[in-house]
């Protein structure tokens, strides 16, 4: 720093200046004596001008002397702060520009090895702090590192030379941009450890139940039942005492787990093998025995804590059972759920929500009834379902469908005015948003995901919902139904609605073209009774046969036209085979007018194919890539489906892709396909 760079200023510089201004005051006097005595004045004048010149002298000569002295004393005040800081019990280090260092303390020298003599880069310390880091404008600020097995929090602070002299009262830098950083080092080591400590000692709660632990029993012989009894509770307290867990069996089929969070990703890593390995469990039991667990962490009590896994293990037993899923504050996980759902041959749940239902309609006036967006033959066929029971009762009920397609051509039109069906039977969403109040029941079947529905607006509108719906549950849910009827086991919603009507009323008829519309929507969703069907969905068809459905009206109905057809010979004729079990193939949605269920139509052909396990059909549609996905029984393509945002059933499942490519949405489904085969979820 040169010296001519240097300025006084403040209350020093202007006690150095009084003497020269004092010449001024001598000036004036000088002018009266002039006036007074003319000799006096010049005699007053030569003094005034030695003053001056004695005064300028003593100023221009003492100034050097003054700023060395006050140089000086500021080095000995530097040197006493000086030895405070290196001997300060947090490490400190001053950085240049260029990231190397300029001076560290003894601390930091303790801690790191590097003495006061070591100017190379900061990096050759710690290898995260690059030079560009130094050099950011926003680089003041904390960071992390560690070093020989601990952990520093790093706070960083720029230094200005211009800023340290605005401080000065005494001195001035003109022309000073360069900086320095100070660096102080915080070992949390401890705090760290002690705070993973904490949280690994944290609550985990958990709820065990056994999904099919009547039908098990029925299975076997009276004398071994209490055998299979013990073996399942072996099997269950066995693992989670492994993990130090308490286990309490609080009812014939449900256990409650508490156990601590460091115990947790053991668990994730072995992907809850107690649910493959209890279905070892054999006494002569056919069927074999599966587990649901819900999984609560992360709350901020305990009692949330057993609210997450209370609502864990509701979702795992709306997806099916067989399965965990886990909840970790608003994150959901799930592991498991390869197999088929258990068919219930209990019709007592299907009386009670019947009755339930009944008792719902009754207490409002109006119904509006809503599947999901792009509704099929299955949605529209439950929404037909649930206006006769609202007729039965004198009820108002309308049906919104936004757009009908020409699968759902010759199944509306059934439903005209001259045919004694009201004019205002179907309505669009902006209507059915005029008409829903507080007052209204808004019945939503074949979906339970607010997000797919015809109009998710009317959710809000009303405190009355009801659900009827036959697919899996995900994290996504309609809050609050005060009626929810969630079966994954059942074939389709059509089903489901056909068993509730047997026990809705004693007097409820069904016309032709109603039984027909709803018996479509089960011959849809079973791909000609191929696929989910079981005792009660034949003991449904029956029922609507009875009731007048036609097998040959209903198949000419569900024709299609010859460019829906041509589609989808071009999506089979263009598949390509994956891994040599996957088919992926894209329909073409140019002249079709429900591209999407030609591709789902296209999906299910493919598995005509010997040695395909799955098919993947994607089609593009409304700027969005919808994808059908089918399997026979050895993939599961609901967890695949599941990765990319969409859900379903274990054979039958869809999702929808947007913001990119036709290329990048195969490209997508391959890396999911190899993503879970490494991970051990699907087989091939």
């Amino acid at each position: 720093m040169r010296k001519s760079n240097v300025r006084l200023k403040g209350k020093l510089r202007t006690y150095l200046y009084w003497p020269l201004l004092l010449t001024i005051l001598l000036v004036v006097i000088n002018v009266v004596v002039y006036i007074e005595d003319t000799s006096t004045g010049f005699m007053f004048s030569g003094f005034v001008v030695v003053y001056f010149l004695v005064m300028l002298a003593s100023y221009l000569r003492n100034k050097p002397r003054l700023i060395d002295e006050l140089i000086n004393f500021a080095t000995q005040y530097g040197t006493v702060q000086k030895q405070l800081l290196n001997e300060f019990e947090i490490p400190y280090a001053l950085i240049d520009y260029n990231a190397k260092f300029l001076w560290v303390n003894e601390e930091f020298t303790a801690i790191t090895g590097k003495d006061k003599k070591y100017h190379k880069s900061v990096m050759t310390v710690f290898p995260t702090l690059t030079k560009e880091l130094f050099q950011r404008n926003d680089m003041e600020g904390t960071l992390h590192v560690t070093l020989d097995d601990r952990y520093y929090r790093v706070s960083l602070r720029r230094i200005y030379f211009n800023s340290m002299m605005d401080n000065s009262t005494i001195l001035s830098i003109d022309d000073s941009n360069e900086y320095l950083t100070a660096m102080y080092l915080f070992d949390e080591t401890e705090l760290n450890h002690y705070m993973k400590e904490n949280e690994e000692q944290r609550l985990v709660a958990g709820l065990v139940y056994i999904d099919n632990y009547d039908e098990a029993l029925d299975s076997i012989e009276d004398v071994k039942r209490s055998l299979l009894v013990a073996l399942i509770d072996r099997k269950v307290n066995k693992y989670f005492t492994e993990i130090d867990a308490l286990v309490r069996k609080i009812e014939k089929d449900k256990y409650f787990v508490v156990f601590k969070k460091q115990y947790l990703e053991q668990l994730r890593e072995n992907r809850f093998s107690i649910i493959e390995d209890v279905k070892t469990v054999k006494v002569g039991n056919e069927m074999a025995v599966t587990l649901s667990i819900g999984i609560g962490v992360g709350g901020d009590s305990y009692t949330q804590n057993y609210e997450y896994a209370r609502m864990s293990i509701d979702l795992a037993l709306g997806r099916g059972g067989d399965q965990v899923v886990l909840r970790e504050g608003e994150d959901v996980s799930y592991y498991g759920g390869k197999t088929k759902q258990v068919e219930r041959n209990n019709r007592v749940k299907a009386r009670v929500k019947a009755h339930a239902l009944r008792e719902v309609i009754e207490s409002r006036e109006h119904v509006i009834i809503m599947g999901h967006s792009i509704s099929d033959v299955d949605s529209l066929g439950a929404a037909i379902g649930v206006y006769c029971a609202a007729r039965v009762l004198g009820k108002k009920a309308q049906i919104v469908l936004n757009e009908v397609t020409s699968s759902l051509r010759p199944l509306v039109e059934g439903f005209s005015e001259e045919k004694g069906y009201p004019s205002d039977l179907f309505i669009k969403s902006e209507e059915a948003i005029l008409l829903t109040n507080r007052n209204t029941l808004v019945m939503v079947v074949d979906v339970n995901r607010p997000s797919y529905t015809e109009c998710p607006e009317l959710l809000k509108r009303t405190d009355t919902v009801c659900v009827f719906d036959h697919h899996r549950q995900n994290r996504e849910v309609i809050e609050n139904p005060v009626l929810s009827y969630v079966e994954p086991y059942a074939s389709s919603a059509c089903e489901m609605i056909a068993e509730v009507l047997q026990y809705f009323s004693e007097n409820i008829e069904l016309k032709p073209h109603e039984a027909d519309c709803i018996y479509a929507g089960i011959l849809i969703d079973t791909n000609n009774f191929m696929t989910k069907t079981g005792v009660r969905t034949f003991e449904a068809a029956a029922y609507l046969r009875r009731a007048g459905a036609e097998v040959t009206r209903v198949r000419k109905m569900l024709r299609n036209d010859m460019s829906a057809y041509k589609a989808r010979a071009e999506a089979v004729r263009h598949a390509e085979v994956y891994r040599g079990a996957f088919a992926i193939s894209v329909c073409p949605a140019d002249n079709v007018e429900s591209p999407t269920i030609v591709g789902a139509q296209a999906a299910n052909e493919l598995l005509n194919i010997v040695g395909i396990k799955a098919s993947f059909v994607l089609t593009e549609y409304q700027g969005k890539i919808y994808v059908s996905s089918r399997s026979i029984d050895e993939i599961n393509v609901q967890l695949i489906m599941e990765r990319l945002g969409g859900g379903g059933h274990l054979n039958v499942a869809g999702a929808q892709l947007a913001d990119c490519t036709m290329a990048q949405a195969k490209r997508i489904i391959q890396d999911t396909i190899d993503e879970m085969l490494r991970e051990g979820d699907i087989e091939e």
